[in-house]
């Protein structure tokens, strides 16, 4: 098992490698490199509702992304990442646009464009990324990259960083326009305004959002990654989407709605005859649905209760918008047969990635290797795991500790 705790002490014992390899890469200079952490996040609950416009109940995780920044004398801003060989190199007094040479450097460039756009007053800086989080398991990672460039340069632009929902919107902006990546709010909210011990529950439409605790006690949440990367999710996710349209368009012959999720099911039974469109609209109406009980037994404490919401979560992702895939449901199924599971689901767009479960601490060890016996027989991948709390969203970590 790997377990795994990047919460704020361990990105403050993060120092002494960024000191090491930031001086390596940027040399010696005047001034100290301050340090910026941004989450990943896991969506407990409410998948595919976010471009439906619904609720959605995301938690920021104790693994996420680090920077070590340091201002420049002139206007160029330099990166590198501890994880990727590119290099990036931007001027801030040309003007920023996208580059597929750039590569991962893309994500912010972006959000140092969309910043200049709203007249921040940036600074020449040497960037040093590194991160805890898996690459392609769907846990967030172009949206922490976002939030923490955003966070870091408004910081050493001495500009205010209280509003984090209004950075949260910024990152959006940058990964739909700038990047072309036609994501929800959900994860930039999540990476921005997470909250230790809590999860976010966010409406997709209006952006209002209230804390619920998640108050695990005896048990954990943990990440099972399947070790397959999402590779038909985003052509299904763009199916999935112009599939709930076209629901919607059928419903809005009788009335207008602003979402799926406000449509009933009697509504899609008078309206919506192909078979195919109404597992659809069936999952995000009885999904809608389950984020709001689990809201409500998360509150009251019900972990059990909250275990098999997420069990009927898979199973509707699986039968009504068939986008688990083998790998998924391979892994939850081990999951839902181990020592200590309350319930597992998939978490992100789906066929690949990562799944959720909740689990007894005292059997976390049996759970685990149960899990990767069986997941290793069925698939011949070697999953991995990573246990993990709600934690706070993006913050500057020097002089922590």
């Amino acid at each position: 098992m790997q377990e795994v705790r990047a919460d704020r002490s361990e990105a403050v014992s993060m120092r002494p490698f960024f000191t090491e390899e930031f001086v390596h890469l940027h040399g010696p200079g005047d001034h100290e490199a301050r340090s910026f952490l941004a989450p990943g996040r896991i969506n407990l609950i409410g998948e595919h509702i976010d471009y439906n416009g619904g609720l959605v109940m995301p938690a920021a995780i104790n693994l996420g992304i680090a920077a070590a920044c340091r201002p420049r004398s002139d206007h160029l801003v330099r990166l590198h990442s501890s994880d990727d060989p590119l290099a990036v190199e931007i001027d801030l007094d040309r003007p920023i646009e996208p580059d597929p040479a750039r590569g991962w450097g893309n994500y912010p460039a972006g959000v140092l464009h969309e910043l200049l756009l709203q007249g921040v007053d940036l600074r020449g800086t040497d960037v040093l990324f590194t991160t805890t989080l898996p690459q392609g398991a769907g846990l967030s990672s172009s949206a922490a990259m976002g939030v923490l460039t955003a966070f870091s340069f408004l910081a050493l632009a001495e500009a205010p960083t209280s509003d984090l929902k209004a950075i949260a919107l910024l990152c959006q902006k940058a990964e739909n326009q700038f990047v072309g990546v036609n994501c929800g709010i959900m994860d930039q909210f999540a990476v921005a305004l997470g909250k230790e011990d809590c999860a976010l529950l966010l409406n997709c439409e209006s952006h209002d959002y209230h804390y619920v605790p998640v108050a695990m006690g005896a048990h954990a949440c943990v990440i099972m990654n399947t070790s397959r990367q999402r590779r038909l999710a985003d052509s299904k996710y763009n199916k999935r989407r112009a599939e709930c349209n076209a629901v919607l368009r059928l419903l809005e012959t009788d009335a207008p709605r602003n979402g799926l999720v406000h449509a009933s099911w009697s509504d899609v039974l008078s309206h919506v005859s192909d078979p195919v469109l109404r597992r659809r609209a069936h999952h995000v109406i009885s999904e809608q649905a389950r984020v709001k009980r689990a809201s409500r037994v998360l509150a009251a404490g019900d972990l059990a209760a909250f275990g098999r919401l997420l069990t009927e979560s898979h199973a509707s992702l699986r039968d009504d918008y068939e986008v688990t895939g083998s790998h998924l449901d391979a892994i939850v199924g081990a999951a839902l047969q181990a020592p200590g599971c309350l319930g597992a689901r998939m978490t992100g767009a789906g066929f690949g990635g990562c799944a959720i479960a909740l689990v007894e601490r005292a059997e976390i060890s049996n759970f685990t290797a149960s899990v990767r016996s069986a997941y290793l027989a069925a698939t011949g991948l070697e999953p991995a795991f990573y246990v993990t709390h709600a934690a706070d969203g993006v913050h500057e970590t020097t002089g922590e500790g």
